[in-house]
């Protein structure tokens, strides 16, 4: 996959593990509810997470599944999945394989639902989309999955000033440039769209749309939106060099100019699930 140029490395992540479920915020509450209902899910079948990062979809669907794989190319997901799924006390029935979807090996089986939870667009989506695929069973599905475009989410009656994105943003570019990074590349158009059209190219039906509703009030501590500046591929720690620390104080010192409290208000963004069934052959 490339855009400008731009081709996969496996720094693209680098680092960003530890912050990842602090930082990012949380998929809205219902999602493995409502997924249940629209896959008619009974706690059988086989669950594929591709670009599963720290576990947050698998791990949040492994209820719903006899067994559930998830696949990341990065380490630092994985050991944090697995950390996680040991809390859970769910270890028995996950498994943690580290490939690059494009390089699914064949010995993984077939499954019941494959997820894609806002890593497609990092992948050789064409390849992947053919792959998967071959690998669901008849009447089996793929998920697409992400945060609702384009709602709004205001803060107003809340307790605390929103998160000041624009300002971390501009901050981000001072230190990086005005091109966002992405690994040891660059992004100069942003990741790409059009997820549809190679879907539906692949042989999938559907798509079939349902929307989990957010809005859900919280709040953010200061180290809780670090944490999400550091989980993003164009802020990695690693992109800073040894300018990290400098541009972690300037971070703090902005966010306690806008709140002194150093407390943010925020809404849980909603969540957007395309259902593709697998389609005849």
């Amino acid at each position: 996959m490339g855009d400008g140029g731009w081709e996969w490395d496996e720094t693209l992540f680098s680092g960003t593990a530890p912050f990842y479920r602090r930082g990012r915020l949380p998929y809205a509450p219902g999602l493995a509810r409502v997924l249940a209902q629209v896959l008619e899910l009974d706690g059988r079948g086989r669950l594929l997470d591709l670009g599963c990062g720290p576990g947050t979809v698998a791990l949040g669907l492994a209820g719903l599944f006899d067994e559930v794989v998830g696949v990341d190319p990065d380490a630092g997901m994985l050991a944090e999945a697995a950390r996680e799924a040991a809390e859970l006390e769910v270890t028995e029935k996950v498994r943690w394989v580290r490939a690059r979807a494009e390089e699914l090996p064949a010995r993984l089986g077939d499954f019941t639902v494959a997820t894609l939870a806002q890593s497609f667009h990092w992948m050789d989506r064409e390849r992947v989309a053919a792959t998967v695929r071959r690998m669901l069973r008849p009447g089996g599905a793929l998920v697409h999955i992400s945060d609702l475009k384009g709602e709004s989410r205001t803060v107003d009656g809340l307790p605390h000033p929103p998160v000041p994105r624009a300002a971390i943003d501009a901050l981000v570019r001072r230190y990086l440039g005005p091109v966002r990074r992405a690994g040891r590349g660059l992004l100069p158009c942003g990741t790409p769209a059009g997820e549809h059209a190679i879907l539906a190219g692949a042989g999938f039906a559907g798509p079939y749309r349902h929307v989990v509703p957010g809005g859900q009030a919280m709040v953010r501590t200061c180290d809780d939106v670090v944490a999400g500046v550091f989980s993003m591929s164009f802020s990695a720690p690693h992109l800073f060099g040894d300018r990290l620390p400098a541009f972690e104080a300037d971070l703090r010192r902005l966010l306690r100019e806008v709140s002194p409290s150093v407390r943010f208000s925020e809404r849980r963004p909603g969540t957007e699930v395309f259902v593709w069934p697998r389609g005849a052959e």
